[in-house]
Parts: C-alpha cells; sequence; structure tokens
C-alpha cells in the first residue's frame, strides 16, 4: 500500500506545474492533499479528478484559503469530513477529511501556522489542545491510523536546518516540539518516516524566500504519523524533490498492508 502525503499550497497551481501526472506514474493507493485553497465547485473535473481515484474535499469556507483532500483508488467505506462538536472553528477553515477502509483510517489534516501574527499562534495552541482527546480516542478506539498531516512543527533538530535561530519563530517554538514529543511518547503514536529514514536534513518545505530551496534550508513539517500496530508494516519512504509543485515536496511511504 503506497500513501502519498503533500501540501499543494493551491491544488490548481499544483495541478498546472504537473502533480496529478506525477501522482498517477507513482500509482498509490491513497494521497492526501493540504492547503487545496480551492472550494470543490472551482475544480476542473479533467484537471483535478485523476481516473480511477475517487476524490473527496473538505473545503474552507472561505475562498482561496485552506482546504484537505483525499484521493483514493478504492472507494472507501466512510469519509468523515471535519471533526464536528468542538471543532467548528476548525472545521470552517477546512482542515480536517477521514476516509475508513476497513480497519484503517487514513486523515488528510492541516494545522494552523501560527507565523501571520500572535492570534493565530494562539489558536494553533488551541487547536493542538483540543487534539489532544480527541487522538487519544484513535488510540483506544482498536482502528489503525495513517495521519497525513502537515503539522507546521519540526520535531527535532535534525528537522530543520537553522535550528538555533528559529527557536523564537513559529513552527520551531519549544512548546510546540514538547507537543510532538508528547504525541510521539506518552500519546503513542509514531512517526512514520523516522522508522526508515534516521537521517538529518530531510526536509518538506522550503521557504520562497532567498535561496533556501537551491541550498537545501528546509524544514520537516509534513508527517504520516501512525498507531503503533502499523510501526512494522512500514518499508519505504521518499521525499519527492525532482520536480517542485509548491513550496513543499510529497512525502510518500510504502506499507505492508491491503486495502
Amino acid at each position: 500500500m503506497r500513501i502519498i502525503t503533500a501540501n499543494l499550497n493551491g491544488i490548481r497551481s499544483a495541478a498546472n506545474k504537473g502533480f496529478f501526472e506525477w501522482m498517477r506514474a507513482k500509482k498509490p493507493d491513497v494521497v492526501c492533499v493540504q492547503e487545496t485553497k480551492a472550494q470543490e465547485h472551482q475544480l476542473d473535473a479533467a484537471l483535478h479528478y485523476p481516473e480511477g481515484y475517487h476524490a473527496y474535499f473538505c473545503d474552507a469556507e472561505k475562498k482561496g484559503y485552506s482546504g484537505v483532500a483525499i484521493y483514493s483508488r478504492r472507494k472507501p467505506d466512510r469519509v468523515i469530513l471535519g471533526l464536528g462538536e468542538g471543532f467548528e472553528d476548525m472545521d470552517a477553515e477546512g482542515r480536517f477529511i477521514q476516509a475508513d477502509f476497513g480497519q484503517l483510517s487514513v486523515v488528510s489534516l492541516y494545522m494552523p501556522s501560527g507565523s501571520a501574527k500572535e492570534e493565530r499562534q494562539q489558536v494553533k495552541y488551541s487547536l493542538m489542545a483540543r487534539l489532544e482527546t480527541r487522538l487519544a480516542a484513535m488510540r483506544e478506539d482498536g482502528r489503525d491510523y495513517i495521519l497525513c498531516a502537515d503539522w507546521n512543527i519540526v520535531h527535532k533538530e535534525i528537522d530543520i536546518k537553522n535550528f538555533k535561530s528559529n527557536q523564537k519563530n513559529s513552527g520551531c517554538l519549544p512548546e510546540e516540539r514538547a507537543w510532538l514529543d508528547k504525541l510521539f511518547g506518552p500519546m503513542g503514536f509514531v512517526d512514520a518516516f523516522r522508522l526508515v529514514d534516521p537521517r538529518p536534513e530531510q526536509y518538506t518545505w522550503w521557504s520562497n524566500r532567498g535561496q533556501a530551496w537551491a541550498n537545501n534550508v528546509g524544514w520537516r513539517i509534513d508527517f504520516q504519523v501512525i498507531t503503533p500496530g502499523l510501526a512494522e508494516r512500514v518499508k519505504a519512504a521518499s521525499i519527492y524533490r525532482e520536480q517542485r509543485f509548491s513550496d513543499h515536496a510529497p512525502l510518500t511511504i510504502d506499507y505492508d498492508y491491503s486495502l
């Protein structure tokens, strides 16, 4: 089973840059997209609905903003749009979609960025706190989960080029990284990528400022987060950098798992 997660920073822009041609060539079973920056009625059927895939969208109410999507070869047994009660603010921004296939749930999640202003950082902290209860429930419900997420947070020093100089910047704040420590510690979730690739400087996002992309001055903020029962099933992982579809790179992980 091959799963791809990709923040496209605009699905229409990424489509014009060849994302869906690349996707079809990779033959994934499920693709999780974040930051579609479009509402479904704005999408062109020929461009944004690749043949052989079912497509599901959770749009932001605000046009040209946020939004998540899931593409899958197999039709899901169930699709859940949004997090529901207690998350109305986040659901209005189109940040969560879940597709269930038998015992497996695949989620596309887009965490807010706090870099624009302090108010948005507080929104981010609020969502992190509320998600703990939901994530704990996921761990207890007996299902397998793969959370494909742009967390907008790096975890460790090896996940960012300039660790020391970013200590006061959103995405690298000690409180944020401590939350990922908790996620991958007491909460019992697993960073699938790090199971098979321990190397430093494996980034998924680069600022558009300066020569960040050319010089690989990046951040690893896109994850596939899994429940521990899937840990032994992670076989390979890769970050695709040969073409640039957005300011993020797609993360592909192969699992020994049949949908």
